[in-house]
């Protein structure tokens, strides 16, 4: 029989003022593997969290660490025995401690007793030279690696990381993300990260739980989500997209770029087109109004350009289609910078195009 999930969360649900803010949500974390509740602001991910660590409670649901229950409705082990750790936006380091004494707070017997594991973290953290340092004198960088010390010291089953590195210069950000996930797989522990930002999810999880009104929406590998996204939404939050509109005729859609397969669609029912700037094509209507590139399986689409902008290691270009004046956003490596109204011949990658049931915005 193989081995519980070391974080299990089962149908957990949390109401305020009768409005669930966590509706129904499972999910479980394997022993060295990070987990990302990934969503917009109020969407329920904290709040999962601060249940998980027991510094709130589900109105329904259970949680379970190594296969034993931990929470229900009924039954509540005190936040400090659910072999737990966690870490904080804001590091919540101790001011008036030394960093050896922050990192060996929560352990019995504090410095003196644990001194091999505290100096151990500290040197994989990179933080060994600064033992007698105040948290004041350091650098947001390091504040977050003593953090990471402290919250690991204990060999928590689960850790759980609430936007941690949101407070870091960016410039710094992806080296000390690098080496938190090397450190947290080092040590085998369970992560469940919250986290507002799909490039460090993207970076950090094994699993990707994409929430929204409170529910999971998708749950996957990120590229699974990237590739595969469940709805128009989902693939917007990764990335930006294009958007086409039409309705459906004989289980066909008719685009600028041709005819798109909806089958399962009744007639009239109207679809979303989604294509990322990305996978758009471009070539040189170099004859003005010259016969169209040959596509495999589709339609080049005429457009003229709005403007150009360099990113510094893209081009991004605006165009407005000749057919129906669909604004669409294309990028290209480098720099690319036609003048405006340069006619041109935009091609699909239709591999790469995603087709939704049209939902109202929100």
């Amino acid at each position: 029989m193989p081995d519980a999930p070391r974080l299990e969360v089962r149908n957990l649900t949390r109401r305020f003022d009768g409005r669930a803010v966590v509706d129904d949500v499972d999910f479980a974390v394997e022993a060295g593997q990070v987990a990302c509740l990934l969503g917009p602001s109020g969407c329920g991910k904290s709040t999962t969290l601060r249940i998980v660590a027991g510094v709130d409670m589900q109105d329904h649901g259970r949680i379970f660490v190594d296969g034993n229950l931990i929470c229900d409705t009924d039954f509540r082990v005190p936040p400090e025995r659910r072999a737990i750790g966690l870490m904080f936006q804001d590091f919540a380091l101790f001011p008036h401690l030394p960093v050896r004494e922050n990192v060996a707070f929560g352990l019995k017997g504090g410095f003196a007793a644990n001194r091999d594991r505290v100096l151990d973290l500290l040197a994989r953290v990179q933080m060994g030279a600064h033992l007698d340092s105040f948290p004041h004198e350091l650098s947001g960088g390091e504040q977050q690696r003593v953090a990471l010390a402290r919250a690991l010291a204990p060999r928590p089953r689960v850790l759980l990381m609430d936007e941690p590195f949101s407070g870091l210069d960016e410039r710094l950000r992806d080296g000390i993300r690098d080496e938190t996930l090397a450190l947290l797989k080092e040590e085998g522990t369970a992560v469940l990260l919250v986290t507002h930002e799909p490039h460090e999810a993207m970076r950090m999880a094994d699993q990707i739980l994409l929430m929204r009104d409170g529910r999971i929406v998708q749950q996957g590998a990120p590229y699974n989500l990237y590739n595969a996204p469940v709805d128009r939404q989902a693939a917007a939050f990764f990335s930006d997209i294009n958007l086409l509109t039409g309705r459906v005729s004989g289980a066909l859609t008719r685009t600028p770029f041709g005819e798109f397969l909806t089958p399962g669609l009744p007639d009239g029912s109207e679809v979303d087109i989604v294509i990322r700037p990305q996978h758009l094509k471009i070539d040189f209507d170099r004859a003005g109004q010259g016969p169209a590139p040959t596509v495999e399986n589709g339609t080049a689409a005429r457009a003229r350009v709005r403007r150009a902008r360099y990113l510094g290691r893209e081009s991004l270009v605006e165009f407005a289609t000749d057919e129906g004046g669909i604004l669409l956003n294309a990028t290209v490596p480098g720099v690319f910078l036609p003048p405006e109204g340069t006619p041109m011949w935009l091609m699909l990658r239709r591999d790469r195009v995603f087709v939704f049931p049209r939902k109202p915005r929100t």
